[in-house]
């Protein structure tokens, strides 16, 4: 099926000897009915000539950051909000190395620094180029930026030199998109519910109960599902995090809070609790501040359980409910009490006594426990990382 209609991609062409299948790529883009814009920087125009592309893309070639016969439009901003993707094909050393230091200098890459689009980028290099150790880094922290690698291949390269670092062929460049929007399209029909961050239990108008969460596991969860094209809210407790665009934002401060958007926003197909919510609340919150005094008993009393409540919900409980504990010992037992007694499919739990994951940490170490009482560990790896990895589990168990 062409899932590829009518869709938007912007191709960056780099300089190298594969530059040449950037033309095969455009014509066969076209004949899928793709609208696409080309970039050719400098070095690109050793190898390819701006007539070739424009005569196979039907558009202009863009490659100057400053053109002097279109000053009133700033092609790095109107071409990143034009495309739906952007794809570099091929993609060099020296390219892959400036984006993962945030370079911009030439229009190529200010583009890809002023996007907030999908960047899929196909890698062709010499073998020992592609092997070492600052080129893996460097893609590394790509992948970290929610970049997408596809390849290189297995070959004889054009050096004489046989290895990985050829590009890969243009056809399974085209079925790679292809299957991201068939996914794409097929996810719009999901809806998610993401709750995360601390909740604030009121004491008095100045002070609280609160925990150490800063929901970042949370955040970056919901980003990777608007990633994937599933309809996202997310109801945060208070954090010093960003909005993610494409995401509804519910802001809230109490567990009571929480709850309430929770119901206003179900039915969903997908549910994940990782907010940290207080389990206990002030029974009685003074109006006026508490003056210091040697010692004060505070009378607390047990807050909603949502993730309980909705799990166990008859008419609105989604098809995936996914709890989250931050345990400090005893992580397996208590995480497999957690998930019977919570009625959840999946309970995610780390030990956050470990200074190097969780909490503020951008790190996280987690293990799985299914309903199917199956569990999964998965190693101490970037919490953008993580998020993807749990999506891509969840996505495959609805379809």
């Amino acid at each position: 099926m062409n899932n590829l209609i009518d869709k938007k991609i912007l191709l960056i062409i780099c300089g190298g000897i594969a530059a040449y299948k950037s033309l095969e790529l455009i014509r066969i883009f076209k004949k899928k009915g793709v609208h696409i814009k080309t970039i050719l920087t400098k070095s690109a125009k050793k190898f390819v000539t701006p007539l070739s592309v424009a005569s196979l893309s039907q558009e202009k070639v863009y490659s100057d950051l400053f053109d002097h016969n279109n000053e009133a439009e700033m092609d790095h901003i109107s071409l990143s909000r034009w495309s739906d993707i952007i794809l570099i094909a091929p993609t060099t050393a020296n390219t892959i190395s400036k984006l993962s230091f945030g370079m911009s200098d030439d229009l190529a890459s200010t583009v890809v620094l002023a996007s907030n689009k999908p960047i899929f980028i196909a890698p062709a290099m010499n073998v020992r180029m592609w092997e070492h150790p600052a080129n893996k880094q460097n893609l590394n922290k790509l992948k970290n930026f929610g970049y997408q690698i596809i390849g290189p291949e297995i070959g004889e390269m054009a050096c004489g030199e046989y290895g990985e670092g050829k590009m890969i062929e243009p056809e399974i460049i085209l079925n790679y998109l292809n299957n991201y929007f068939t996914r794409i399209n097929k996810n719009k029909k999901l809806k998610a519910l993401v709750t995360a961050g601390p909740t604030h239990e009121y004491i008095d108008p100045v002070r609280f109960i609160s925990n150490k969460s800063s929901g970042k596991q949370g955040y970056e969860i919901a980003k990777s599902l608007e990633k994937s094209g599933v309809e996202t809210t997310l109801i945060s407790g208070p954090t010093n995090l960003d909005p993610i665009p494409g995401v509804s934002l519910i802001k809230v401060k109490s567990a009571q809070e929480m709850f309430n958007e929770t119901l206003n926003n179900l039915p969903a197909d997908i549910a994940i609790f990782s907010a940290a919510v207080a389990d206990w609340k002030i029974k009685n919150i003074e109006k006026d501040k508490i003056k210091k005094k040697d010692s004060l008993n505070l009378n607390l009393e047990k807050n909603i359980d949502i993730l309980k409540h909705i799990s166990n919900h008859n008419s609105l409980r989604p098809k995936i409910v996914i709890g989250f504990a931050a345990e400090t010992s005893d992580l397996i037992d208590n995480s497999k009490k957690k998930l019977i007694e919570k009625n959840c499919d999946w309970i995610v739990s780390n030990n956050v006594s470990d200074p190097n994951i969780g909490f503020d940490s951008d790190y996280n170490e987690v293990t799985i426990f299914y309903k199917s009482k199956n569990q999964e560990k998965i190693p101490r790896m970037k919490k953008s990382i993580l998020a993807e990895r749990i999506v891509d589990k969840i996505i495959s168990q609805l379809n």
